[in-house]
C-alpha cells in the first residue's frame, strides 16, 4: 500500500512522515511536495506536487493507495486548490483521502472554516472514502510571540476569557499517521483537540513558571491588536486575520472537551507545560 503525503516538507508533513515510519516501511511512503530538492533529506521517495498545477497532479498520484491532504498555507485559495487535489485523486484511483480541516469548521466563526467547509463538502460528493481530522489549534501558533512576551512581561491579545483546547503539531501528525495506518476510519469526521483546554491568562502563568520571568496577560480590543501586531512588523491583512482569530477564540471557537484525539493516540496530548518548557530549551 502506497500513502501520499501532501505537503510533506510543511511543518506538520514532516512530523507526519516520520510518525508514519513507525507504522509502515518507509517504501510505503510518497512525498508530494512543490520543491522536491527540500524533501530529500526525509528519506521517502519524492514526487513534484502542486496544488495550483492540476493537470500534473493526476501523473503524481498515481499508484497512491491513500492520500494525506494537509491544507494548503494559500488563504483564499484552498478551495480552488484543494478540489484540484481531489479530482486528481479520483482520476488516479486513490482510495482514500485522509483531510485535514479545522475543529468545529462547520460552527466555528473563524475566517479560515469556509474553505475547510467547502473542501469537506468536495471531498464528500467525490465519491472516494474520507476521513476528515479535524485538527484544533496547534500549541506552536503561541510561540511567535512567547521570546517577546517573555522579553516584555506582557502578552496580549484578544481572547478574553475563552477556552483553548490546543495540541502539539506531534500529536496532530500522530494521529493522522495512526488514521492512514489503521482500520474503521472510513467516512468519518474526527474533532480534534487537547485534553486540557486553557485560556492565554493560564498561558501567560505557565509561561511565567516555565521561564522565570513574570509574564501578564493583557486583554485588549480587536482593533488595538491588529495594530500592535501591525506595529511589530506583521503585514496588515495577517495581522488583521490573527486578531479576529482571538475573538473567535474569546467565542470558543477553539474549545473542545471531546478528547477524541487523546483517544486515538492512546494517550494523553502534550500538556501546556511540557510544550512550553520543549520550545524554551531549543
Amino acid at each position: 500500500m502506497k500513502i501520499g503525503i501532501t505537503g510533506a516538507t510543511g511543518q506538520l508533513g514532516r512530523i507526519a512522515v516520520d510518525k508514519l515510519k513507525l507504522y509502515t516501511p518507509s517504501d510505503h511512503l510518497v512525498a508530494l511536495v512543490r520543491s522536491p530538492e527540500k524533501a530529500v533529506e526525509l528519506g521517502i521517495e519524492v514526487r513534484l506536487f502542486d496544488y495550483s498545477n492540476p493537470e500534473t497532479l493526476a501523473e503524481s498520484l498515481k499508484g497512491i493507495d491513500k492520500l494525506l491532504l494537509i491544507s494548503g498555507s494559500e488563504v483564499g485559495q484552498r478551495e480552488v486548490q484543494h478540489k484540484n487535489v481531489i479530482e486528481a485523486a479520483k482520476a488516479s484511483g486513490v482510495k482514500q483521502i485522509i483531510y485535514t480541516s479545522l475543529l468545529h469548521a462547520d460552527t466555528s466563526s473563524l475566517n479560515l472554516a469556509t474553505e475547510h467547509l467547502a473542501t469537506e463538502l468536495i471531498l464528500k460528493e467525490s465519491g472516494i472514502t474520507y476521513t476528515i481530522l479535524r485538527n484544533g489549534w496547534y500549541t506552536e501558533n503561541y510561540f511567535g510571540s512567547l521570546a517577546g512576551a517573555i522579553e516584555s512581561g506582557i502578552l496580549a491579545g484578544s481572547a478574553g476569557e475563552g477556552k483553548i483546547s490546543s495540541a502539539s503539531r506531534e500529536d496532530y501528525a500522530e494521529a493522522a499517521a495512526k488514521v492512514l495506518t489503521g482500520d474503521g476510519h472510513a467516512n468519518k469526521t474526527y474533532e480534534l483537540a487537547g485534553d486540557i483546554a486553557y485560556t492565554l491568562a493560564d498561558f501567560a502563568k505557565e509561561a511565567s513558571e516555565q521561564s522565570g520571568k513574570f509574564i501578564q496577560y493583557k486583554n485588549i480590543s480587536e482593533k488595538e491588536y491588529s495594530e500592535l501586531l501591525i506595529k511589530i512588523g506583521l503585514p496588515e491583512s495577517l495581522a488583521a486575520s490573527i486578531a479576529g482569530w482571538d475573538i473567535g477564540a474569546s467565542k470558543d471557537d477553539l474549545f473542545d472537551d471531546s478528547k477524541t484525539l487523546s483517544s486515538l493516540l492512546g494517550r494523553p496530548t502534550t500538556t501546556l507545560k511540557d510544550a512550553i518548557k520543549t520550545f524554551l530549551i531549543q
